[in-house]
């Protein structure tokens, strides 16, 4: 995992390529295209791309509208003004008539770093999740996001997509990689504890397996890249095997993730469920690693929730 790169960056490159492919692909943006990478595709197809202003709500309604016309938009902002400022739009333009836009969400979570709690959104994987109909994805590295991206251009019906602005290991192969909407990815098998995660913290949990190999423990790791909807059959077929499960998102333990898949769990499988992620408060300002072990978004936080898991076994 010695590569990284940023999420977003990958997000603006797959446009890009994908443009080339499909020629009803447009993208919307609101005065971000340098920080959200769309400026990629607007160099390249710069009569497809749309800059709308810092007028998010306006950006979405004009996405929903160009749907009908059998384009495929792309709506892109930082994912607090485009989950945060755009709710109402995206649920009463989007949702409600089921459209076929993509939400294209950049600098989600806490590692957005110095923008601090007004810009690290970590709340918008539970709104988007309680919009009916909406698939909501996080995807765990650059060739995932380039994958996630032409899975939801294929898909008819609205898709909320998360990247992060910090680098992140590459953890697949372009070449053979398979992406598939609402089906994880087992990272690593295990029989002791399943740590189920998405996003920045995929990588983060394969580190944790490690560290809780040293002790004997056989974890296995899930990457559930797609929230909603969320991969039930595997994550109940590792609460079943393993007997306990630990989350891990960079996102409030409330309402995401871990929420997903507490619901899932309680009941078809009962087991013991650990969230790691932000404890119900807002970010601040930071440097990256500092900030991930200031909210225990580390390997050894996350392995620390799997011994717990693993003592709350019958």
């Amino acid at each position: 995992m010695s590569e990284k790169k940023a999420t977003r960056e990958a997000y603006g490159e797959a446009l890009a390529e994908f443009g080339a492919k499909y020629d009803k692909l447009v993208v919307l943006d609101a005065d971000l295209a340098g920080a959200t990478k769309t400026s990629t595709f607007k160099k390249a197809f710069p009569d497809r791309h749309f800059d709308c202003g810092i007028a998010e709500g306006n950006m979405v309604s004009a996405a929903a509208g160009l749907s009908t016309t059998g384009l495929i938009p792309f709506a892109s902002s930082f994912a607090m003004f485009l989950a945060g400022r755009a709710f109402e739009q995206i649920r009463n333009s989007i949702g409600y008539p089921h459209l076929n836009v993509k939400l294209g969400a950049t600098h989600g979570g806490i590692t957005v770093g110095e923008d601090g709690a007004t810009h690290q959104c970590l709340e918008d994987f539970s709104v988007m999740r309680t919009i009916p109909g909406m698939t909501v994805i996080c995807p765990a590295d650059a060739t995932e996001s380039r994958a996630a991206v032409e899975a939801a251009i294929n898909y008819v019906g609205p898709v909320y997509l998360r990247f992060g602005r910090a680098a992140t290991p590459i953890l697949f192969d372009r070449e053979t990689y398979e992406f598939r909407i609402g089906k994880g990815v087992v990272m690593a098998d295990g029989s002791d504890v399943t740590i189920a995660a998405n996003g920045y913290m995929v990588a983060l949990a394969l580190e944790a397996r490690e560290l809780l190999k040293a002790d004997g423990i056989d974890a296995a790791v899930l990457n559930i890249h797609t929230i909603k909807p969320l991969d039930e059959e595997l994550v109940c077929a590792y609460a079943a095997k393993t007997g306990a499960i630990v989350t891990a998102e960079e996102h409030n333990i409330i309402g995401g993730l871990g929420s997903a898949v507490c619901e899932a769990v309680c009941g078809k499988t009962p087991v013991p469920v650990l969230r790691v992620g932000t404890e119900d408060v807002f970010g601040r300002s930071g440097k990256v690693a500092p900030l991930l072990e200031y909210y225990g978004l580390t390997p050894a936080h996350i392995a620390e929730k799997c011994r717990a898991a693993i003592a709350l076994k019958k």
